[in-house]
């Protein structure tokens, strides 16, 4: 594991991450509590939250948010302003009205599997898997499980017709 980037770069926020070597890290990015594979490459205003995994061989492309409970595998094409989402019920105050802390909501797990690709704008909900191989379309809203080599668009996301 490499101690940092492999690159030299302004204004990004880098706390506790696990490198691999070779990765380049571009402008106004935040990583912090999260792991990235060998040879990845992570785009400008990228931001990458604790426990998050990224592979070897990735492209994250610039504008996506990666969040925590997501494990994406080596060789997956991100598109630019990809959003990831770990809760199913987002809420700002709890049921007594205060302003929730992490105790309050239950972080739910997404993967990404070998070879996938999502598309620019696509907004992947939590606990759902991306087999591998599969491409998700841009602008591509996924709620569900996308089946291995399986090309899934809309909203939500349903296997394309025909060919």
């Amino acid at each position: 594991m490499a101690n940092g980037p492999a690159n030299e770069a302004p204004s990004r926020l880098i706390s506790d991450v696990e490198f691999g070597e070779n990765v380049h890290v571009q402008p106004f990015t935040n990583l912090y509590g999260c792991r990235i594979g060998d040879n990845t490459k992570i785009g400008p205003f990228v931001e990458i939250q604790r426990d998050a995994v990224i592979g070897a061989d990735c492209k994250i492309s610039s504008h996506t948010f990666v969040c925590s409970g997501v494990e994406i595998d080596d060789e997956v094409f991100v598109g630019h302003g990809v959003m990831f989402v770990n809760d199913k019920h987002p809420r700002a105050t709890s049921a007594t009205g205060e302003l929730q802390t992490e105790d309050d909501w239950t972080l739910i797990p997404t993967y990404v599997h070998r070879r996938a690709s999502i598309g620019s704008g696509a907004v992947i909900l939590g606990g759902v898997t991306i087999g591998e191989g599969a491409l998700v379309g841009a602008g591509a809203v996924v709620t569900k499980d996308v089946a291995a080599g399986a090309v899934v668009v809309g909203n939500p996301a349903r296997p394309r017709g025909g060919s």
